[in-house]
């Protein structure tokens, strides 16, 4: 129950040098003082007063020992005997016995907004499909529809907002009719928050009745899942596995049989998928082994002899790097989270907007401010049996970031129209090419019909996708 007793909340407050807090608290109206007593209430000062500490170096972090770092190994997706062809084969098997089985869901990181796009609302509604324009949660919604009928089984779907976008993420999707989605099977759960604090370790206010909040970052999904009742939910309808990803990347495949499969196989609690660096500056995080101890060093963090590093055969040293695609254990999630988190935030410097002592609202023109992130790859360490699975760039990865250039809306757009094209090509279909390579026609064949080539293909032979295509045409199928 909350209290809005102040000498309570000053009490709690008091052993962290936190009391400022409360410093306009006779002049806020009975609702603003139960909302800020809630919001102090909620945080666990003790633990977060830790956190702070170290992010802020009064107690020091020890550095990357660069030198005893190593690139992670991962599986190949083009085998190189008969035993790891086989391995695939049987692990592809094993995927698919266990969506049949309703032994997985799916879970989206989908708190962000489309601040980057110029886009002021939830990313998971921006629309962005070469011909259709549908959403990103369209997008995905039409492809578990998919699974759901190719495997005759249910994939439920959860879902991790923030504070800034949870009511407006359910709003989009009650307009659409959860997109065909049984509702019951969507789930929502908003992210957990952390105060922003100042330089000096002192938490900020954001109105005078108001913490600074901030989303705790990717690596809050395990907290959130148990918090949410999300993991007692896994625990009723029988769920093993959650295929993980980020709601900017429409090229994911959402629940891939082999993925699915190899994590089960080889007892991994946590597994992730790798794309192999396109050049030493790509900015992916590195998967890496420090002393047989698998880890992701940020790219920003990997020195550039590291980086520029190549092997003898030409190849980069460090070439894994991480999409944020990952199968996660259920029962990893409850063991990373009994008791105390295991994980530790990391520190952003950041332009944090705060009331002053005397009340007065100020914006800052440079970093001002300190937020703590978690990162989900700081799991890794902490998971039995960590795999890496190589991606197939071209089938699976093109994420929506920046609103012109790499990592944009106009190149995830050429990415699908050169997935399908190659699909349709597989299939037998006539594509056409212009001098470049590139289609020169355009299609758009819903997710909903097909989420493979295997897909097209039957489509090809049932006669709803012709077997040639001219220049210039356009193509949808929904």
């Amino acid at each position: 129950m909350v209290s809005t007793d102040r000498q309570t909340l000053e009490e709690l407050l008091a052993p962290f040098g936190q009391e400022h807090l409360l410093r306009f608290w006779e002049r806020l109206t009975a609702t603003e003082q139960e909302r800020l007593a809630t919001q102090i209430q909620a945080i666990d000062w003790k633990q977060v007063s830790g956190w702070i500490h170290d992010a802020l170096g009064e107690t020091g972090t020890t550095a990357i020992p660069f030198e005893r770092l190593s690139p992670a190994p991962y599986v190949s997706l083009k085998p190189k005997t008969d035993d790891e062809a086989t391995r695939l084969r049987e692990a592809v098997e094993a995927g698919e016995r266990l969506l049949r089985n309703g032994k997985v869901a799916c879970f989206t990181v989908a708190g962000g907004q489309g601040t980057r796009l110029g886009f002021n609302a939830p990313k998971g509604t921006y629309c962005f499909s070469p011909l259709r324009n549908k959403s990103l949660f369209q997008y995905f919604a039409e492809a578990i529809l998919r699974n759901q009928e190719k495997y005759e089984t249910i994939l439920p779907w959860y879902i991790m907002t923030s504070p800034a976008n949870h009511d407006d993420t359910i709003r989009f999707f009650e307009q659409h009719l959860f997109f065909g989605l049984d509702e019951k099977n969507v789930r929502f759960f908003i992210q957990g928050t952390l105060p922003g604090f100042s330089q000096d370790g002192k938490a900020l206010l954001e109105t005078p009745g108001c913490l600074a909040l901030f989303a705790n970052g990717h690596g809050g999904t395990f907290a959130a899942v148990r918090d949410s009742g999300t993991l007692d939910d896994l625990d009723a309808r029988g769920i093993e596995y959650l295929s993980y990803w980020q709601v900017d990347n429409p090229m994911v495949t959402v629940c891939d049989p082999l993925f699915i499969g190899l994590h089960h196989l080889t007892g991994s609690e946590m597994s992730s998928r790798c794309l192999v660096k396109r050049d030493a500056m790509e900015k992916l995080g590195h998967f890496t082994l420090l002393d047989g101890r698998l880890m992701i060093v940020e790219y920003s963090d990997m020195p550039k002899n590291l980086l520029e590093k190549r092997d003898a055969d030409g190849q980069l040293t460090f070439r894994p790097g991480s999409p944020a695609i990952h199968i996660l254990s259920r029962d990893f999630i409850r063991r990373l989270t009994a008791g105390t988190f295991a994980l530790k935030p990391h520190r952003a410097n950041k332009k944090i907007q705060f009331v002053d002592e005397a009340g007065n609202l100020v914006t800052p023109e440079s970093p001002n401010g300190v937020k703590l992130e978690f990162f989900i790859f700081d799991a890794l360490p902490l998971a039995r049996n960590p795999l890496i699975l190589e991606a197939d760039r071209n089938e699976e990865f093109a994420a929506i970031k920046n609103a012109t250039g790499n990592d944009s809306p106009e190149s995830c757009r050429a990415a699908l129209l050169e997935r399908t094209a190659h699909w349709l090509e597989m299939a037998g279909v006539t594509v056409p090419r212009d001098s470049q390579g590139t289609p020169a026609a355009k299609f758009e064949i819903s997710l909903r019909r097909a989420v493979d080539a295997a897909d097209v293909e039957k489509l090809v032979k049932a006669g709803e996708i012709p077997s040639s295509f001219e220049a210039g045409e356009c193509f949808c199928l929904d």
